[in-house]
């Protein structure tokens, strides 16, 4: 049930891996589901730390791997910054208890073993070889050089930090959010300010059709006026509108206004939700446009960057949320931390912190190129 690849072969292929996980991974377990002899995706795991559970560890990854559609084999690339250990009976590589369970478990599941691979600071080996010799890295950077991608060559954690965004710029946001605030929730000088200050009308317009203001938000993610981002802010810091742009930015515009419609009818009556609009929150149903979903997790970091500190944790959730829908779970972790350190107890990023820590993916990371 195993087919190792040759030495030329394995190290061509560990210079594939970058290009179909988008990424150079670090500290990770990257498995590839294969039908028959091709993969076009790549499934990443942090590496298991003491005292992990191996044996779930391993029926946790095999599990990920045996739901993609089609899949009948697997190999494993370990990323590690340990090195490799010779001993009188030959080289030990790091992580192979683990690996020994991953492998097994895959054959349990009844799928072929094509290779598995460690990649270490100072080379790579197999797992499999009976006798393992560590190859130079220069193999695998030639390989990857004959393969048009973009730059891989970051990691796994690489482009989750927020944009930089001027100081006068998040102070524009910072007014705005405070005089908004003021007139939609009756406090202090709202009305008044309206009248003093034209925009705060145009902010008005803007709520009178929120599903038509979400649509509008993936049009300009990247250049959104300080009003409107206020706007955006004011709405998401709401559970009912926070919601609906979820909803409608994986799904379309109907979605959002289906959304919209029912939790509005059950905050007024209790009515009940359908179904559907909930499961997509939990990753079910037809596979959203991802292009809406970057665009949308754009503008959510875009959005927190410039937000006071107070403010951010909505928006911050809701690219967690897209980053996790994009198959993105190492950057959804990240924009949950930053979550955790202005509000611990923020509810919508502890239930994501709950599907994330269980190894949950959306049902549509299945049917994709790539899942993480």
């Amino acid at each position: 049930m195993t087919t190792v690849l040759r030495a030329a072969d394995s190290a061509a292929f560990l210079g594939i891996v970058p290009t179909l996980a988008g990424f150079t991974p670090r500290r990770s377990t990257v498995l590839l589901p294969f039908r028959g002899t091709r993969t076009d995706g790549a499934m990443r795991l942090d590496l298991p730390r003491d005292g992990t559970d191996l044996e779930a560890y391993a029926d946790a990854a095999v599990g990920l791997v045996a739901r993609v559609s089609g899949t009948d084999a697997v190999a494993v690339v370990v990323y590690t910054d340990e090195e490799a250990h010779p001993t009188r009976d030959g080289l030990v590589l790091p992580h192979a208890v683990m690996l020994d369970e991953l492998l097994g478990c895959a054959e349990d599941a009844g799928l072929r073993v094509v290779d598995a691979l460690c990649v270490t600071p100072s080379g790579w080996s197999s797992y499999i070889d009976d006798e393992p010799e560590l190859g130079s890295l220069t193999q695998i950077s030639r390989s990857s050089d004959l393969l048009p991608t973009g730059d891989v060559s970051g990691d796994q954690s690489v482009g989750a930090e927020l944009p930089t965004i001027d100081l006068a710029e998040k102070e524009r946001v910072g007014r705005a959010s405070v005089e908004l605030a003021a007139l939609l929730d009756g406090k202090g000088r709202g009305r008044l300010t309206a009248r003093e200050n034209p925009q705060l009308v145009a902010a008005l317009v803007l709520l009178e059709d929120v599903p038509a203001f979400f649509e509008s938000v993936l049009a300009a993610p990247d250049g959104l006026p300080p009003l409107a981002t206020a706007t955006l802010l004011w709405c998401l810091e709401r559970p009912l509108l926070r919601d609906v742009a979820i909803a409608q930015w994986a799904t379309d515009l109907a979605g959002g206004i289906r959304t919209l419609d029912a939790q509005t009818a059950f905050a007024a009556s209790g009515v009940m939700v359908p179904d559907e609009v909930g499961q997509v929150f939990l990753g079910r149903g037809p596979t959203p446009d991802t292009d809406r979903l970057r665009c949308a997790l754009s503008a959510m970091r875009e959005a927190a960057a410039r937000a006071p500190r107070p403010a951010r944790p909505a928006p911050l959730t809701v690219a967690a949320w897209l980053s996790w829908a994009l198959g993105r779970a190492s950057h959804a972790g990240r924009y949950l931390d930053m979550v955790r350190e202005i509000d611990p107890r923020y509810p919508l990023a502890a239930l994501l912190e709950t599907m994330i820590g269980g190894a949950m993916l959306p049902e549509w990371a299945f049917r994709s190129r790539s899942a993480e």
